[in-house]
């Protein structure tokens, strides 16, 4: 069965952008992954900054998604070499600059911020399923970071749970850059709507 055009797909009535990671010690001017922190900035980041005031005023809902980790680390994974990364790095402790949502993505009055201790995507960590089931939202719009883990991890739950994804291509990055372009390409394209920021905005009538 061939996809929805894309305006139906992301009606604001049924959608939630659901960005990942945008935090401090990720994507932030201290990130603990500087080659992630850059690549990001390049263009999705920016793109990201357009998105999130264009769905408010359409009326989209925004989930921000961050990753919190006690400075102690309990309660947190030890059993994948991804995880001793969140012990050595910026510190991502409540509170602090690492774990706080970058500001220029918010968090406005209406957007909700879920924080996990533990897992590699969202959907397993938080309460994001109810959170988005409790909205109306059958459609998320990913963005974020990043394409190396979180985001397949974020589509494919997702898709598991009879939730349509899209996902803005401009919109999320992975390292390489080569490697985060196949992966939208020969993965989530599979998966997922893959579009562009500018497709949405028009969808929205931006």
């Amino acid at each position: 069965m061939s996809a929805p055009p894309l305006a139906e797909l992301v009606d604001p009535d049924r959608t939630a952008i659901v960005t990942q990671e945008l935090q401090g010690a990720v994507v932030g001017p201290d990130s603990g992954m500087p080659a992630l922190a850059q690549e990001a900035g390049r263009h999705a980041l920016p793109n990201i900054a357009r998105l999130l005031p264009a769905g408010r005023q359409a009326g989209v809902r925004i989930v921000h998604c961050l990753v919190h980790r006690r400075e102690d680390n309990q309660g947190s994974n030890h059993n994948a070499r991804l995880f001793a990364f969140g012990r050595r790095t910026t510190s991502m402790a409540p509170g602090s600059p690492g774990a706080a949502l970058l500001p220029q993505f918010g968090p406005a009055r209406s957007d909700l911020v879920l924080t996990r201790m533990h897992g590699l995507g969202p959907m397993g960590g938080t309460d994001l399923d109810a959170v988005l089931r409790n909205l109306g939202v059958d459609t998320i719009v990913a963005v974020g970071v990043s394409l190396n883990v979180a985001i397949p991890n974020l589509v494919m739950d997702a898709v598991n749970k009879s939730y349509r994804v899209v996902v803005p291509r401009d919109a999320v990055v992975g390292i390489p850059a080569d490697y985060g372009t196949a992966m939208i390409d020969h993965t989530l394209s599979v998966l997922a709507t893959v579009t562009t920021t500018d497709d949405v905005l028009a969808a929205w009538g931006r």
